[in-house]
């Protein structure tokens, strides 16, 4: 849950949200010119992925503020080149549009992701949700900020003990048809009455810091800076997210920026049925 509080004192947090809410309110017009049936233009990736004037728009914007608030940390985004990303010692890594294929159902579960990489670690994490007006920030070492762009409030997470639970929320996305979920979901089934919630993009994120999703599992590839702010977040609450080997995922590391599947949980007590969960998952597919 997050609890009033006052207005952090941190320059860098400051700097973020004052930047985010900006570019969702950037992202909020386009949205709302693209469902009012205005022209609107997509294209096709080289992976035929789509990408809008809204992601390019957003991208360019947030581009520029980073490279006026931070101008020697670069910025691995995914709109833009990064052929160069390894031989940097830190970065800021950003979606501007994530769920873009939510924004083109008219669907309001889109998101923009931010986080900072020192030493191949998310740092610090922020993901904005522009229809609802709120972004969820923080440190990795620090309990997060909920903040409001219309009310111009601030919360912080507290933590709370949790009761023994009559049910396990699970976050799905729209489109999840693997089977593996089902396995998944059965499997839980056997011990614990499953809630399936579907919801797009890293919005599943902020439904965990919410309490609205206990367990994401994620079967199909993603990339880093899907997961990245995500992470972050949740592991600064005391959850987490790890790869199907059970290891945390790590950033700017590798030769590609793909990510294989994940678990991610938002608690301890979470954390032993995602695993075992996918352990059978895992046997089941052998």
């Amino acid at each position: 849950m997050f609890i009033t509080t006052q207005t952090p004192q941190d320059a860098q947090l400051l700097e973020i949200m004052s930047i985010l809410q900006k570019a969702s309110q950037m992202l909020l017009d386009e949205y709302r010119h693209y469902c009012a049936g205005k022209a609107f233009e997509v294209e096709s990736k080289y992976d035929q992925s789509p990408v809008t004037q809204a992601d390019l728009k957003v991208n360019q914007f947030i581009l520029q503020q980073l490279a006026l608030f931070s101008p020697d940390i670069p910025v691995l985004s995914e709109e833009n080149d990064h052929s160069d990303r390894q031989q940097w010692e830190s970065c800021w890594m950003l979606d501007p549009l994530d769920g873009t294929k939510e924004f083109l159902h008219r669907r309001d579960e889109f998101t923009i992701n931010l986080s900072l990489i020192q030493n191949h670690q998310t740092v610090f994490s922020a993901i904005a949700v522009p229809c609802e007006q709120l972004v969820y920030l923080g440190y990795l070492t620090e309990l997060p900020y909920r903040y409001s762009f219309e009310t111009q409030h601030w919360e912080r997470y507290c933590k709370y003990k949790d009761n023994e639970e009559d049910a396990v929320q699970i976050g799905l996305s729209h489109r999840s048809k693997n089977p593996k979920y089902q396995q998944y979901i059965e499997y839980i089934e056997q011990e614990i009455p499953v809630i399936r919630r579907e919801a797009g993009s890293a919005y599943k994120f902020c439904m965990m810091l919410e309490g609205e999703i206990d367990i994401y599992p994620r079967f199909h590839p993603t990339s880093e800076w899907d997961t990245s702010a995500g992470q972050g977040l949740l592991e600064s609450i005391g959850g987490g997210l790890v790869s199907l080997s059970a290891v945390p995922f790590t950033y700017n590391q590798r030769s590609t920026v793909l990510n294989e599947g994940f678990i991610a949980f938002r608690n301890e007590n979470n954390q032993k049925i995602a695993l075992d969960a996918l352990q059978s998952v895992l046997v089941q597919s052998e």
